[in-house]
């Protein structure tokens, strides 16, 4: 014998599985518009990427290229025959093996300071917040984030003059003080995400201010660490402005500026001169490609925390 259903049972399940198919359109169109944003933040991406590998290209091509090709008028072609001489061209010509001593040195020099100096200037601040000349002090370094080099850059080439320092050596100071302000600004960020009880305990069990910060606080800034000392390798190693104004002695000079002296050294052999790009370009590639796991890193946990 059949069962009747009760009416009001039945327009109960109808009314959910009309709200089930709605559920399921509503969620089969947000997913359609995510997979169509996906796809065009894919394809502004893949737009913004050629803008780096088509130069990037470029440079590596011409640089194996022989005389004749470099100036046949077809940049983007692969070299035929391979001609790897032009690097050995560039070595002697530039100088390049003094050059890259001298910017290796000037920008381990900057990297060591900044990431020593600006550690220790963050974790001051940020642990005596409370007092009004740490938390000014931290306003006047972001203040000198707002002011151009060249403003200044006459009162620095007077300045380091007159101190003997228009050499290297007095590049690489400029190159750490100029950092300090975004250094500070990227540790103190950091540093406030490390609660301060693990400071406490070390305290309690017998540790000084020096060895607290050393040993507990400076190996947990790693990630901040390689962040701060990636951004003052490039700026130091890609600097052209103030070695140029700095250093009085040509043969002292660092990449950038020695290649720019021997620019016209290059006449109309390009592959000459994009070897000489490709070595200046080079260790600041591989530096990036190696370390830019923790770059992103430090700067996210630092701007989240």
């Amino acid at each position: 014998m059949a069962i009747a259903a009760d009416p009001a049972t039945v327009e109960a399940a109808a009314k959910n599985a009309r709200r089930n198919e709605g559920h399921h359109h509503t969620g089969g169109a947000v997913t359609g518009r995510a997979s169509r944003s996906a796809w065009l933040l894919t394809g502004v991406l893949a737009v913004c990427s050629l803008t780096v590998l088509l130069p990037l290209y470029l440079t590596v091509t011409m640089a194996f290229k022989t005389p004749e090709q470099s100036v046949d008028g077809n940049g983007f072609s692969l070299p035929a025959p391979f001609n790897p001489s032009s690097f050995a061209d560039a070595w002697n010509l530039v100088g390049f093996p003094t050059a890259f001593v001298i910017s290796v040195l000037v920008a381990a020099a900057s990297v060591a300071g900044v990431i020593v100096l600006a550690s220790l200037a963050a974790y001051a601040i940020v642990r005596q917040w409370d007092h009004k000349l740490f938390k000014y002090s931290y306003f006047y370094l972001l203040a000198a984030m707002f002011i151009p080099f060249p403003v200044i850059a006459l009162p620095q080439v007077k300045l380091t003059a007159y101190l003997s320092l228009d050499n290297p050596v007095g590049v690489a100071v400029l190159h750490i003080l100029f950092q300090l302000s975004f250094s500070v600004l990227l540790y103190s960020a950091f540093l406030r995400s490390i609660p301060g009880e693990l400071e406490e305990s070390a305290r309690i069990d017998g540790a000084t201010t020096w060895q607290v910060f050393w040993k507990l606080i400076f190996p947990l800034l790693a990630p901040m660490n390689a962040t701060v000392g990636i951004f003052a390798f490039l700026a130091a190693w890609n600097d052209f402005m103030m070695p140029s104004l700095i250093t009085a002695n040509p043969d002292l000079q660092t990449i950038p500026v020695i290649q720019q002296i021997f620019q016209s050294s290059f006449s109309t052999d390009y592959n000459v001169a994009f070897a000489s790009y490709l070595m200046a370009m080079a260790p600041t590639i591989i530096v990036y490609v190696f370390a830019q796991r923790w770059v992103m890193s430090g700067v996210t946990r630092g701007a989240i925390k």
